[in-house]
């Protein structure tokens, strides 16, 4: 018997995720008019998802722009490109949704697309944004250089933020510990290595993981902004997004909270920003990026390349 290999088991079941949860059409349907209510009434679901969402702010202005999304399996994301007046292509590898999203006028274009292997070719959107889907990717490495493959200008990713390389503490322990035992720290992070429903390992995005990536393929700069928004609970979920709200007003004081802590470097953001650069931005994105809190690193050229390219 032939053994699938552990990407194509990774691929099969997030490509049929979808059909496993919303088995008729009938819950598709009602899924796409969920999500329409709690945009118009504003819930604190609508209110989480924008938050990561608005991270795109510093380049979302120019109108002239093309934008691709990644791991988008509802449209969501896109649409909030598209109703900005933005021609935006939606992808994922699932083509439950997309179809749906479309019959919604959420969305206008859609691929069903798997990361690892996109159909584009190179340079095909000026931006790319993957929103809590890097997680999910059985290779990453592979499906961001395939963004930054397509992406004429920067590719965005928005992801749970990897806490060991921001707490030293936590690293001296997991360094204490392994030193006894490697297995255990596991007693006591529960998550150190963790996994979901569908069968994926949850990685984690640091900024030092991605200052790497982009350094060691000759790419100009990255830029990071964390926030807090860990805050998901299907019993409030539904409630709006005001101080009407006790669900909200108990985020309001849990986000001050860990706002707190974050400034004070006592813990890190629960989410990052990341966004890799094929090119140095224009001026005013500089300084966008800048007023909305994003930290730039900006990298020396590799000498050696250079003096090869001058010969």
């Amino acid at each position: 018997m032939e053994i699938m290999a552990f990407e194509d088991l990774s691929h099969d079941a997030h490509s049929g995720w979808f059909e496993k949860r919303y088995s008729s059409a009938d819950l598709q349907e009602k899924a796409i008019e969920r999500w329409k209510k709690d945009k118009r009434e504003n819930t604190i679901n609508y209110w989480l998802h924008k938050r990561l969402l608005d991270l795109t702010l510093p380049f979302s202005a120019d109108l002239s722009k093309t934008w691709l999304t990644v791991g988008d399996g509802y449209g969501f994301d896109a649409s909030y490109f598209y109703e900005k007046g933005l021609q935006t292509t939606a992808t994922d590898i699932a083509g439950t949704f997309l179809p749906l999203s479309v019959n919604h006028k959420l969305i206008a274009d859609y691929s069903v697309e798997n990361v690892e292997a996109l159909s584009f070719e190179n340079d095909s959107f000026d931006y790319v944004f993957c929103k809590e889907a890097y997680h999910h990717f059985p290779r990453p490495y592979l499906g961001v250089y395939e963004m930054i493959r397509v992406a004429r200008e920067a590719v965005i990713i928005v992801e749970p933020h990897d806490p060991i390389s921001k707490m030293p503490l936590l690293l001296a322990m997991r360094n204490l510990f392994d030193r006894i035992d490697t297995r255990l720290l596991q007693r006591y992070w529960k998550n150190r290595y963790s996994f979901e429903e569908v069968g994926n390992y949850v990685f984690k995005l640091s900024e030092r993981e991605m200052d790497k990536l982009a350094n060691g393929i000759g790419l100009p700069m990255v830029a990071f902004k964390g926030i807090n928004n860990n805050y998901y609970n299907p019993a409030t979920g539904d409630q709006k997004a005001d101080d009407s709200s006790p669900g909200f007003r108990k985020i309001k004081q849990k986000l001050a909270i860990h706002n707190l802590l974050t400034d004070l470097t006592l813990m890190p953001s629960q989410v990052l920003c990341a966004v890799i650069f094929k090119k140095v931005p224009q001026p005013g994105v500089m300084e966008e990026l800048k007023r909305q809190g994003f930290q730039i690193h900006v990298f020396p050229p590799n000498p050696y390349l250079r003096k090869v390219a001058a010969q």
